[in-house]
């Protein structure tokens, strides 16, 4: 069996955690996912089946991810979102307005420069930088440039800030939400994500992890794309 399933990842577990799940379900050993989300985020997870999908990753990870982001102002965390250690902040300024916040989210639109999350799995001389922040040691992870394609104000009543971002391959949401927050002079962390694209795949088609069953899995199973055919 060869194939991909669009899977509607809950909150609070992982994606490795999905992947399990589905092997239990269908029976398949090789099974893999294209994009890790973080247990604090949902959303569209796809899930590769066989060897001929999961051999492709790469591809299916390279295409554009819309997400649904709540960005909390007034405070930072020191994993970037909402399940580390939260600190209030003091704003510089007074509380930033609307048009404030749309000059600032237009700032990151286009190529930047974004440093990573010290509590991420980015490798720094063979360890991940959220060991090492784990035992205490501060990593120093340099900028690298990703692409930010639309960031769009869906909702703000201060502190709490909900947009919708386009973006490319490797970019962090919840550095974005550090960012913005830096940027406006109040910090900020994430509090909320939601992955509703991947490349041409679309979370309305995702099916919950739920409704799976031994016995329907395979009817969810969409055919492996022609290479080069996933990406809108």
């Amino acid at each position: 069996m060869n194939g991909i399933l669009l899977i509607a990842k809950p909150k609070g577990i992982t994606s490795h955690d999905v992947v399990d799940r589905v092997r239990r379900i269908t029976g398949e050993r090789t099974v893999g996912h294209a994009g890790t989300l973080d247990p604090l985020a949902e959303g569209l997870l796809i899930i590769l089946i066989g060897r001929d999908a999961t051999r492709r990753q790469a591809e299916f990870m390279a295409g554009e991810k819309e997400y649904v982001a709540t960005v909390h102002l007034g405070a930072v965390s020191d994993t970037d979102d909402a399940e580390g250690t939260i600190e209030m902040t003091k704003p510089k300024a007074q509380i930033p307005n609307e048009i404030q916040i749309n000059a600032t989210l237009k700032r990151f639109t286009g190529e930047i420069q974004q440093v990573p999350p010290v509590y991420s799995a980015i490798k720094l001389k063979g360890r991940k930088a959220y060991e090492l922040a784990r035992e205490g040691t501060t990593p120093v992870i340099e900028p690298r440039t990703v692409e930010i394609k639309e960031i769009e104000l869906l909702e703000y009543a201060y502190p709490l800030l909900r947009i919708r971002v386009v973006c490319g391959k490797g970019t962090y949401i919840r550095s974005l939400a550090r960012d913005i927050g830096r940027t406006l002079g109040c910090g900020a962390y994430l509090t909320a994500l939601t992955r509703t694209r991947s490349g041409a795949f679309h979370l309305d088609d995702a099916v919950s992890l739920d409704a799976l069953t031994p016995e329907n899995w395979i009817s969810f199973i969409l055919p492996l794309p022609a290479h080069g055919q996933m990406k809108e």
